[in-house]
C-alpha cells in the first residue's frame, strides 16, 4: 500500500473514532439534560447543588444545534416553556 493510501486510511480510522466519541458524548450530554430538566432542585442534597448547577450551566452553554443533537441521541425533546410565550 503506498504511503498516501496509508495516510488516508489512518485519517479515515481517526475520523471514525472521533465520530464515535462524539456520539458517546452527545448521549452523555442528552441524558444529563434530561436529568437536569426532570430534577427538583429544591430536593437536592446541599452537596449536590453545586455539581447540578455546573451541569446545567454547561448544558445551557451548548449551541442549540448541539443540544438538539444530544437530545436526539437519547430520543428526548425540549418542551417549550409555556411561561415564555
Amino acid at each position: 500500500m503506498p504511503q498516501k493510501d496509508q495516510e488516508i486510511a489512518l485519517l479515515r480510522e481517526e475520523l471514525e473514532m472521533l465520530m464515535g466519541e462524539r456520539q458517546a458524548l452527545l448521549r452523555v450530554a442528552g441524558a444529563s439534560a434530561v436529568l437536569i430538566a426532570n430534577m427538583d432542585s429544591k430536593r437536592l442534597p446541599v452537596g449536590a447543588i453545586e455539581s447540578a448547577d455546573l451541569v446545567a450551566t454547561t448544558i445551557n452553554d451548548l449551541p442549540e444545534e448541539t443540544l438538539q443533537d444530544a437530545l436526539a441521541a437519547v430520543n428526548a425533546e425540549i418542551e417549550e416553556d409555556s411561561a415564555a410565550a
